[in-house]
């Protein structure tokens, strides 16, 4: 869901995060959010009201009247404008007055006229945002029913490294996003998503594995969570950052990706089974590095546990199974040989002979095929996109 026609209301607090103020105005605009800006008298040391009015296409606020002429800028009607306030940076003044109803600024003042949610992200060093009075002024403001952006994790301004960064703009505007998908049929859902490869250690140095980067798993997930499911990923090793309002469960082995999976199964409203599990594992794993001497070196390998086959023999009827399966040659009926062997309710098909499409890339082209025969076909896509049309049938097969 973009924010398109959605009115958004950011207060700009003094904080060096405010630069950030124009990445994230720039971001809502290309949404197609209508943005009106108020800037604290502090945070114009960091930013001036020109680059966010130009960005914004609208004029940006700081005091209770404008110019000699008197005008009043009527922080009520700024109040009952916006569908959401985002005060981004947060700073701990601005926080401290928010929670205690200071109004002697506009943009706290309007704070307390607004009858729309209002999201706080701070943003100050570490010691700040870990400060006893500033926790207090946190938790107040969520007792009132605002809505926290937390901080992230980085390197500050101080030089110190810690939490207190301000969320990246990208982060906000998704969290804006999941706020107007609350009431999406997936409230109150739980998804269990698999990513990733296996890595089937052969050694304490070595391993079986496969190319798998675990990119459209997360990209699924992200889509679910975006309609207001609770998500977890359980995901072999990947590079890709823990998604915001997603647990991640971290594995190697096709063993250990079973276990965690058989824990959480049961509770599952949805399960996707998008991992890249290694079919066979070394039946005996060496204690120490194995050394270069032979010319020839065999591997005996075992099977692996099958976690879609096992799942699907416990698969409830208020459950939907989605499996996927990554071929090269009679592909279709590899499919379906899969959908109804492992008792899914969709099977997504990968072809690695389709270009662009399979491990690594950013892109996919699938098809789906359901257990009733139907088969829906796909034009190479990004993963995101992909990610939404496998959403989009899951939420048509419920």
């Amino acid at each position: 869901m973009s924010l398109k026609d959605k009115k958004i209301l950011l207060g700009v607090s003094g904080s060096i995060a405010a630069y950030k103020a124009a990445i994230l105005v720039r971001l809502l605009v290309k949404e197609g959010a209508q943005v009106k800006v108020i800037l604290t008298e502090s945070a114009k040391e960091f930013i001036t009201p020109l680059t966010l009015a130009t960005l914004s296409k609208n004029p940006v606020l700081s005091s209770f009247t404008s110019g000699a002429t008197g005008e009043w800028n009527n922080h009520v009607d700024l109040g009952l404008w916006a569908d959401v306030m985002l005060i981004a940076p947060a700073s701990a003044h601005t926080i401290a007055k928010c929670a205690n109803g200071i109004a002697d600024n506009l943009l706290v003042a309007t704070y307390l006229s607004a009858r729309c949610p209002v999201f706080f992200a701070p943003a100050m060093d570490l010691d700040m945002y870990k400060h006893p009075s500033t926790l207090h002024n946190i938790d107040k403001l969520i007792a009132y029913g605002n809505k926290l952006i937390n901080a992230e994790y980085g390197e500050l301004a101080s030089g110190l490294v810690g939490e207190g960064r301000l969320a990246e703009p990208e982060h906000i505007v998704q969290e804006l996003r999941r706020h107007f998908l609350q009431h999406a049929t997936l409230q109150g859902k739980k998804v269990l998503i698999t990513a990733g490869p296996t890595q089937e250690p052969i050694d304490p140095a070595r391993f079986i594995s496969n190319h798998s980067s675990g990119k459209m798993g997360f990209a699924i997930a992200e889509a679910f969570s975006m309609a207001g499911a609770e998500v977890t990923i359980v995901s072999g090793p990947v590079s890709i950052p823990t998604p915001i309002g997603i647990k991640v469960e971290k594995v190697f082995s096709a063993q250990q990706m079973y276990e965690a999976v058989e824990k959480q199964f049961t509770e599952s409203d949805i399960v996707i089974l998008a991992a890249a599990v290694a079919d066979y594992t070394p039946l005996h794993v060496a204690d120490k590095k194995i050394k270069k001497k032979e010319d020839v070196f065999n591997i005996e390998l075992t099977k692996t546990i099958d976690i879609a086959a096992t799942l699907g023999k416990r698969k409830k009827t208020n459950q939907l199974i989605v499996g996927f399966a990554l071929e090269t040659d009679n592909e279709l009926e590899n499919a379906k040989g899969k959908l109804e062997k492992k008792n899914f309710d969709l099977i997504v098909l990968n072809s690695l002979q389709d270009k662009g499409a399979g491990f690594r890339y950013d892109t996919n082209k699938i098809k789906i095929l359901d257990k009733e025969g139907n088969l829906y076909d796909f034009d190479l896509k990004s993963k995101q996109e992909v990610a939404q049309d496998i959403f989009n049938i899951v939420i048509e097969k419920m």
